[in-house]
């Protein structure tokens, strides 16, 4: 899966959701020093090292560790099975970050664009509500796309992960999937266009790096059907034109976040204008530092 260590939540037949530190293919649960991942995100105010060495040292002294590989199920309460590092936490996401980004949102709207054209250069970014945990799927759950679009992508972005206090913990991968041809339609139409059942998915884990500085890392996005690739690109995080500090300043103001957020980054690999999803797609979201998120798709 991934070499650095990972922040995870999964789900234990008869118990439920449990949180765990994923080491290499070794998964080794800390619900004994962190009931839910909530408590994680609260304890860390004010002591984010403290809190991560916490967690370390559970791990530690964890007498409950697994392969990895046990949690590679489609969910069901039959079996363990990822869950997305999402409990109480908002996930909110910028748009118009990377000059692509740019470029794609001018093409699919109706009237030109010039406002995607114009926030790309404003002081303040663009930052929208995404989902609740409600709306939230993890590694190998099905993301969903909307049946009343006939245009729709997945936006492959790393995650900011930030506790109560606005305080860095780390970063993970998100899936903000987007019907292009309602948003084109109409600027105002953006919340039907990201907001809806299974509209986010994030995973697997959370990699505990409380920086403001960029992770110097790629994005690669593969989209699969019928087992045949069908898209595929890829994007350096130095692109991102907003910087960390700037993002979080903007998400705090006048808003409150009593379990953690997390703040998807934009997307900056977009499929062609011809290109939509269909049902059964396999979707690959791929962050060096931090493993894949990997979804199929269904119509929603």
């Amino acid at each position: 899966m991934n070499d650095a260590p990972l922040l995870v939540r999964y789900f234990q037949p008869g118990e439920g959701a449990r949180v765990g530190m994923l080491r290499g293919e070794t998964v080794h649960d800390i619900s004994h020093c962190f009931p839910a991942l909530v408590d994680f995100f609260r304890d860390s105010v004010g002591d984010v090292h403290g809190v991560i060495a916490a967690a370390s040292r559970a791990a530690d002294d964890s007498t409950r560790r697994f392969s990895a590989a046990e949690l590679n199920n489609a969910p069901s309460s039959a079996v363990m099975h990822w869950l997305p590092p999402v409990d109480e936490q908002e996930v909110w996401a910028a748009g118009v970050t990377y000059l692509d980004s740019r470029r794609a949102r001018q093409e699919e709207a109706a009237d030109g664009g010039d406002v995607y054209a114009r926030v790309y250069t404003a002081e303040r970014p663009e930052i929208f509500f995404k989902a609740s945990s409600k709306n939230t799927v993890g590694h190998l759950d099905t993301a969903g796309f909307r049946a009343d679009s006939s245009w729709n992508v997945p936006e492959p972005e790393l995650g900011l992960v930030v506790n109560p206090a606005m305080e860095m913990l780390g970063f993970t991968i998100g899936n903000d999937m987007s019907s292009r041809d309602i948003e084109g339609a109409n600027p105002l139409y953006l919340p039907q266009a990201k907001v809806y059942t299974a509209s986010c998915a994030v995973g697997p884990g959370i990699l505990l790096a409380p920086s403001n500085d960029w992770l110097d890392t790629t994005i690669r996005l593969v989209i699969s059907r019928s087992d045949a690739e069908v898209f595929s690109g890829s994007v350096s995080t130095s692109q991102i034109k907003r910087t960390i500090p700037e993002l979080l300043d903007y998400l705090g103001r006048s808003n409150t976040y009593p379990g953690g957020a997390i703040l998807l980054t934009g997307a900056g690999i977009v499929p062609p204008a011809e290109f939509t999803l269909q049902p059964g797609d396999v979707v690959d979201i791929t962050i060096d530092g931090i493993g894949t998120l990997q979804n199929r798709v269904m119509e929603v």
